[in-house]
């Protein structure tokens, strides 16, 4: 065989070859895009070098990266935090379908960053971004990622909704702000949302769907399954992208795994909680101050919360921590109930606390000085006594007036029950001491009468420079029966409160 007749031969098995590998690398194509292994798309807004390497380089898209990833490391350590900002941006876009990619640079931006600024609205914008960076872009290229659902919980949770920020309450107030344009001074209205009467709302409906990225629809089913929230408040929104991480892995589960699963519950469950500690906005109507208060209405939710959560646990040590977190809330859920009148919803977790922990003393601590047959009304002096200490002087004499203070506010804004009760408490608190240290008689640890501590408090709250707004001390001399001139003379130059009717001086028995 000729040297001629060897190279037609050689070249036609080159293009045999040639095609062959053409063939495999169609099939190979089809299925990275039916894995969702290839991006196409161009760069946007990438310097003319940037976008030309990218392109040019194709498969070396992660070497590119990695040299990114260096440079933005460096910026960060030199606090030019914006030019880190777009190389992240950058490294997001080389890499849109890597999911880790998007959870670490929200988590550096709403965690790292935005630490560095002491001023609270700059940090909120870092906070922010971090949000936005996951929720808007992230989701957008990996839709079905439950690690991407979960962090976005966790921001709102944890970054927004936890107190380990010192910044906490303005991310809450900023985002209440925004929030109420959507859900209402309640924090609880659907109906604009859902069925917008008009163009305004429903120019508003659009915004909450394509700026927040909110399904309205999935929200109120949220809130029908494990509420009711204040929309306003981050806890919410931590379970709502708790529930879409878990709506995700229902609709993908070859792609999450049992862990991935646990953890956005856990997601779900820890928010509930905090919203039953802190998920109320309340405001002052005198001050026009606001505050956060416990959501009682939560109470059910939060104990059948507790119980899918201990029976979904495969860890003893987690079930183990489950049970005394369980434990924990049904003594704060009793005592927040009792501390606002609703006594029959007291009584009824009272019971259930007894029943499900027979075993366990009801306050950890001092359970042996505790009756064995504790009544409801034990319990809560006890809750007290044991937070402030038993023996402690100074301590049960300002819980004592700290509860009369909380108790009168509660009279001068028209919660009488409340009133009522706080009162009732402090009574008790107070006799509680006297009867376990036999303080009556002994001036080294007595504590001052009950008249003059209720007196006290209310000289405090009627004072006209330092105490409560007039509004206020106008209800609680109205309701209280004083005399009118304690709305225009300085506390300090009367001694009229400490004699209003009902009191009796110089004794350390409480006034009933």
């Amino acid at each position: 065989m000729n040297s001629r007749v060897k190279i037609i031969i050689l070249l036609l098995l080159a293009g045999v070859m040639l095609f062959g590998s053409g063939q495999f690398q169609k099939s190979l194509n089809r299925d990275r895009e039916a894995l969702g292994l290839t991006r196409t798309a161009a760069l946007e807004n990438a310097p003319p070098v940037l976008a030309f390497t990218t392109v040019a380089l194709g498969g070396f898209r992660g070497l590119i990266s990695n040299f990114l990833w260096i440079r933005a490391n460096n910026l960060q350590q030199e606090d030019k935090f914006f030019e880190a900002a777009q190389l992240a941006d950058w490294i997001t876009k080389l890499e849109p379908t890597y999911a880790q990619v998007w959870l670490f640079q929200g988590w550096n931006m709403a965690y790292n960053i935005s630490v560095k600024f002491k001023d609270f609205p700059d940090r909120w914008r870092w906070v922010e971004r971090g949000i936005e960076l996951l929720r808007d872009d992230g989701l957008r290229y990996n839709p079905n990622n439950v690690d991407i659902y979960r962090e976005l919980g966790w921001f709102f949770q944890h970054k927004m909704g936890a107190n380990l920020d010192d910044a906490n309450r303005y991310y809450k107030s900023q985002w209440a702000v925004e929030m109420q344009n959507f859900f209402g001074p309640n924090g609880t209205n659907f109906d604009l949302l859902l069925n917008p009467p008009d163009a305004a709302a429903r120019t508003n409906a659009a915004l909450f769907r394509d700026k927040y990225k909110l399904d309205a629809a999935f929200a109120k089913q949220v809130d029908a399954q494990y509420g009711p929230f204040d929309w306003r408040l981050p806890e919410a929104h931590a379970i709502y992208w708790g529930a879409r991480g878990l709506q995700a892995a229902k609709d993908n589960p070859d792609k999450v795994k049992a862990d991935d699963l646990i953890k956005l519950r856990r997601i779900i469950y820890q928010s509930m909680l905090q919203s039953f500690h802190h998920g109320r906005i309340m405001v002052d109507p005198f001050t026009k101050v606001y505050s956060l208060g416990p959501n009682l209405d939560l109470a059910s939710q939060v104990n059948g919360a507790y119980e899918r959560m201990y029976a979904e646990e495969t860890q003893s040590a987690m079930r183990d921590g489950t049970l005394k977190a369980h434990r924990n809330f049904i003594r704060d859920a009793v005592y927040f109930l009792y501390e606002n009148n609703r006594l029959a919803e007291a009584r009824k977790w009272f019971k259930y606390l007894g029943d499900k922990f027979p075993d366990k003393p009801i306050i950890d601590g001092r359970p042996d000085s505790l009756p064995k047959n504790l009544t409801l009304d034990e319990y809560a002096v006890a809750v007290v006594q044991i937070d402030v200490g038993e023996s402690s002087q100074d301590r049960v004499t300002s819980a004592v007036q700290g509860l009369l203070s909380r108790a009168y506010y509660s009279l001068a804004t028209g919660q009488d029950d409340r009133y009522e009760n706080l009162k009732r408490l402090a009574v008790k608190v107070y006799e509680r001491y006297l009867s376990k240290t036999g303080a009556r008689n002994e001036q080294r640890i007595a504590l001052p009468p009950f008249d003059t501590l209720n007196n006290t408090v209310l000289r405090q709250l009627l004072d006209p420079k330092s105490g409560t707004p007039y509004a206020a001390r106008a209800e609680l001399v109205t309701k209280l029966g004083l005399p009118s001139t304690l709305l225009e003379k300085p506390a300090a130059a009367t001694n009229t409160v400490e004699n209003f009717p009902g009191n009796s001086a110089n004794t350390n028995s409480p006034a009933k």
